[in-house]
């Protein structure tokens, strides 16, 4: 068969998997978990009827949760290794960020992809489609995996030295990234699972099982950097384990519920690769995961940048990136609300919902990142203090705080407006933008003004670029061309006029 043909028989097979509408799927209560997309199952949300605030709020809120979770692994590394290996230890753990970020990128625009998939496959009625979604998104993800771990394990070191990582540092770094490159399979296991129930509208579940592997993870890490008990001192590199091994429990139990829920089976599905499917996940993963590569590869360069200036600005600049993490949280978690929301919405053809998700969106995240940035322009010191008192980090860490705290209500509206985008499958602008943002913004402002400013102009490029991020992200959302990016075909589907919607 010709692959014309092969891609018409599967648009036929997916048009025929669509489901009556909701009123009809309501009067079923004996559905399985994976087929009931017309009411929520225990955790799971149906998006398209109820009160949207409530579904942001009430969805953005594990999702908080979890981002807080995870960014305390990398955290709790940080605190371990900066109070008692010094900067240089902490310098170790913060270069070497920017470096796994740029290796696992692709792979985070499948992740991506895989919610809006899931999401718009959910609204639409379409539960075969979403068991075929899984699947071949697993399988990709493993493959990806396997074969980035390889690259990452042996191009560590000559990544670290084309970055300009000092010499005093290279050694521990490339000791954390290499441990950590080998476990990266568990981190893909976990996030994939994430992304599944985003879609489905789950976003309790993934939070249960990685704060079981966050208690891990913080208990296993004095133990490993300092060799208490039976295990060796690995300093850095142990701090390293220790997440690895955490990752990998939240992942295990992660499919350990979707085989039990029915989502998956534990046979040779579970990795098929559906053509039909792993095209769709490329069309919208690829610029999603070109907009990782841009914006890691564009950290690379700019940590290359800071490199320069010394252990003390480095660590700083680490620092100063955790803390960013912690307040960058609500507004990334609203705009993976806002793209399950979307997807959902898009995918049941409701767009005067989608209109008044935006808008809700817009409110809690300025609302909430302002308070946010008026706390770390008001106690910057403070904050670097956790992490390490050395006088210089003390100094570098505070100007970086106030300077770039100052542009957190951009850097929230960019996450959210790109949240839609990726809700409608349109991830090609937001690639771009970030290409623009970085490359003719961040990084040229960051080279020039370090010159001239030292390490203050780096932090001033950085507070820049958002501000220009935001405003294209804008430009494109009021043109309305993502409108007609939605990836499945919609259903017609009857406004609720019973339950309230803001």
């Amino acid at each position: 068969m010709t692959e014309r043909t092969s891609e018409q028989a599967s648009e036929s097979q997916e048009k025929s998997a669509a489901r009556p509408p909701k009123e009809a799927q309501a009067k079923s209560g004996e559905e399985s978990a994976v087929e009931t997309t017309g009411r929520s199952r225990g955790a799971r949300q149906d998006f398209t009827v109820g009160s949207i605030p409530k579904h942001l709020i009430t969805f953005a809120v594990p999702l908080f949760l979890g981002n807080a979770l995870q960014a305390a692994y990398n955290t709790v590394d940080s605190i371990w290794v900066g109070r008692y290996l010094g900067s240089q230890g902490l310098a170790a753990v913060s270069v070497s960020g920017p470096v796994i970020f740029a290796l696992v990128a692709l792979v985070m625009g499948i992740g991506m992809a895989t919610t809006t998939l899931v999401a718009q496959y959910s609204g639409a009625g379409q539960p075969d489609m979403v068991k075929r979604t899984i699947a071949t998104s697993g399988g990709l993800m493993l493959l990806l995996g396997i074969i980035l771990s390889l690259l990452g394990v042996f191009l560590r070191t000559p990544i670290l030295l084309l970055i300009n990582t000092p010499p005093d540092v290279l050694d521990m770094a490339s000791g954390y990234l290499g441990v950590f490159m080998a476990g990266l399979l568990a981190m893909f296991f976990y996030n994939g699972f994430s992304a599944i129930m985003r879609g489905l509208g789950d976003s309790r579940t993934p939070l249960v099982y990685l704060a079981y592997a966050t208690v891990l993870n913080i208990i296993l890490d004095p133990f490993m950097i300092f060799g208490w008990g039976p295990f060796p001192e690995m300093g850095v590199a142990g701090a390293a384990l220790a997440t690895v091994i955490a990752q990998a429990v939240s992942g295990i139990l992660g499919i350990r519920y979707m085989v039990r829920s029915g989502l998956v089976k534990l046979d040779r599905s579970l990795l098929a690769l559906d053509g039909f499917i792993a095209k769709k996940l490329f069309t919208i993963g690829l610029p999603a995961g070109v907009q990782q590569v841009v914006v890691s590869m564009g950290m690379l360069t700019l940590t290359s940048i800071v490199n320069r200036f010394g252990s003390a600005v480095m660590a700083a600049f680490g620092v100063g990136g955790r803390l960013d993490q912690f307040a960058f949280m609500p507004a990334m978690s609203v705009g993976l609300s806002v793209t399950a929301l979307v997807g959902q919405n898009l995918g049941a053809g409701l767009h005067e919902r989608v209109k008044k998700t935006v808008k809700w969106a817009a409110y809690l995240t300025v609302g909430i990142t302002s308070v946010v940035s008026l706390v770390v322009l008001v106690m910057p010191g403070v904050l670097i203090s956790i992490f390490n008192s050395e006088p210089g980090v003390l100094i570098e860490g505070a100007a970086y705080l106030r300077i770039v705290g100052s542009a957190y209500v951009p850097y929230a509206l960019m996450f959210m407006l790109s949240g839609v985008l990726r809700g409608a499958g349109d991830t090609v602008p937001s690639m771009f933008i970030s290409l623009v943002t970085l490359w003719l913004v961040r990084i040229p402002v960051a080279a020039y003004l370090s010159g001239l400013m030292g390490s203050r102009g780096i932090w001033l490029a950085i507070a820049i670029s958002p501000v220009i991020g935001a405003s294209l992200n804008y430009a494109y959302f009021r043109s309305g061309r993502w409108k007609n990016k939605t990836v499945v075909s919609s259903r017609s589907v009857p406004q609720p006029s019973t339950e309230a919607e803001s």
